[in-house]
């Protein structure tokens, strides 16, 4: 299982991309649009580099809801393969069955 520490900051930064969506999205656009001079879009860079770095998607890492491992994550069950095996082998998952050929 993952440290509380590592799971807790992930969540914090997941409150921040939140938080500072609208924002970092309106500058993008501001910075992309073909229509916007020179000084707006040097202006809406510096805005944008201002903006706390956890802020950005990027940094946020899928971790497994039960044990919180950020490797090997199945986004279709939000978990991990260690424990979507231990969870489908129980019969927990619904319309999860063992391969067998």
């Amino acid at each position: 299982m993952a440290k509380k520490g590592k799971i807790e900051h992930n969540n914090k930064r997941r409150a921040m991309i939140d938080r500072y969506a609208a924002k970092r999205a309106e500058l993008r656009k501001i910075i992309k649009s073909p229509n916007t001079s020179d000084e707006d879009r040097e202006e809406a860079v510096i805005k944008l580099q201002k903006l706390p770095r956890n802020s950005a998607a990027v940094r946020f890492r899928n971790r497994c809801r039960v044990t919180g491992r950020p490797r090997a994550f199945y986004r279709k069950f939000e978990m991990s393969r260690i424990a979507l095996r231990e969870l489908g082998l129980r019969g927990e998952i619904a319309g999860l069955t063992k391969a067998s050929w």
